[in-house]
């Protein structure tokens, strides 16, 4: 796979979605999405945003952030920096 997103656009895979809390199994329909991923690429900025994140970075986005999509089976999302909330660290 070979992505590069434009201007301030960051390429981000979702962490995998619980599949039990607690011993109890959670049916595919009530699951909630994640909104935890890893960032696979990143765009350059613009000239009025510096791009911060950077490959391989953990964050957290919006609920309803970012449009998916579907690269070689895999599902990704596509969103602004800005409608990255937060990198964890550590």
């Amino acid at each position: 796979m070979n992505i590069k997103p434009l201007a301030d656009r960051v390429l981000i895979l979702p962490a995998p979605a619980e599949e039990k809390i607690g011993g109890i199994i959670i049916p595919d329909t009530a699951k909630e999405k994640p909104l935890r991923g890893t960032v696979k690429a990143v765009g350059n900025g613009t000239k009025d945003e510096q791009m911060i994140l950077k490959e391989g970075d953990t964050v957290l986005y919006g609920k309803y952030a970012g449009t998916e999509l579907e690269l070689e089976g895999e599902k990704f999302l596509i969103m602004r920096q800005s409608d990255v909330l937060a990198v964890i660290e550590g």
